[in-house]
């Protein structure tokens, strides 16, 4: 009678144990992110002055963040393709024309998206307030847009107040508001 075991019923240990460990190691990673909240993006921004730019509007007309010393700032970046953008849409217009007459600035930054596209997505939801056109992606990117939408509030100053990931709700910019003017 032989006594090797049949092919399969030996366990090869060296391999076993490295398996064992990698698959350890993976669920360690893994954990680290979980129970945190995908929102919640670190930003070296807030409480730092503003990056400049200087764009056109979707009429050709220039805009730099120069001309918006001394008033309050609400920067939007959006594109007609996200559906949270779409939603807050209402929102940002009614903020618009509530704070117009107390001196606070609304701008909107088409991101990854075409002029035409947003054309048509403001005749038929509402201007409200002037978009810029970044073209290159270059002021995204200056001021760290992971997606969208994101809002950043800058105060009279020219300093980055406070940065919303994803969509803002009705009356959630009011509040930051309130606390520049």
């Amino acid at each position: 009678m032989s006594t090797d075991a049949p092919p399969g019923s030996s366990v090869n240990w060296p391999i076993l144990v490295v398996g064992l460990l990698l698959i350890g190691s993976l669920i360690a990673v893994l954990a680290t992110g979980f129970g945190k909240d995908p929102k919640v993006v670190s930003n070296a921004l807030p409480g730092k002055p503003a990056p400049a730019f200087s764009l056109a509007t979707l009429e050709g007309d220039p805009v730099s963040l120069s001309d918006l010393a001394g008033s309050p700032t609400v920067l939007n970046f959006w594109s007609t393709w996200c559906q949270p953008c779409q939603i807050e849409h209402p929102f940002l217009v009614a903020a618009a024309e509530a704070y117009k007459g107390r001196g606070v600035a609304f701008l909107g930054v088409l991101y990854n998206d075409e002029p035409a596209a947003a054309r048509r997505f403001l005749t038929q939801k509402g201007f409200g307030f002037p978009t810029l056109y970044d073209a290159s992606q270059r002021i995204a990117v200056d001021y760290g847009v992971t997606g969208v939408p994101e809002t950043f509030i800058l105060d009279a100053t020219g300093m980055v107040h406070f940065k919303k990931v994803g969509p803002v709700a009705e009356g959630e910019l009011e509040s930051y508001l309130e606390e520049l003017l």
